[in-house]
């Protein structure tokens, strides 16, 4: 299992544009459309399936909200700031 992140090291390597929310990090994604949107959370799947992470993503009319976090660590490790840097890849 992941280790738990200090809020300090929370602080210094998430990502731009993600925020904190509790024990999660959570980002919205903006796009021109729905099937936009609907592309990234495609593929944002195969990601998070290959890295064995999945995260809860929720569709909306030109956004894919992601949000990350550890379940069994019982909170934000490693695994979901790299997550959340393989997203942003897919992204840009």
């Amino acid at each position: 299992m992941a280790d738990l992140l200090s809020d300090d090291e929370i602080a210094d390597r998430l990502p731009a544009d993600w925020d904190r929310e509790g024990d999660e990090i959570v980002r919205v994604y903006e796009f021109d459309d729905y099937l936009g949107a609907s592309g990234f959370l495609a593929a944002a799947a195969g990601v998070a399936e290959d890295a064995w992470h999945h995260p809860e993503m929720t569709v909306r009319w030109g956004e894919c909200e992601v949000r990350l976090t550890t379940h069994d660590a019982g909170g934000i490790t490693g695994n979901d700031i790299d997550m959340a840097e393989r997203l942003d890849g897919i992204y840009d």
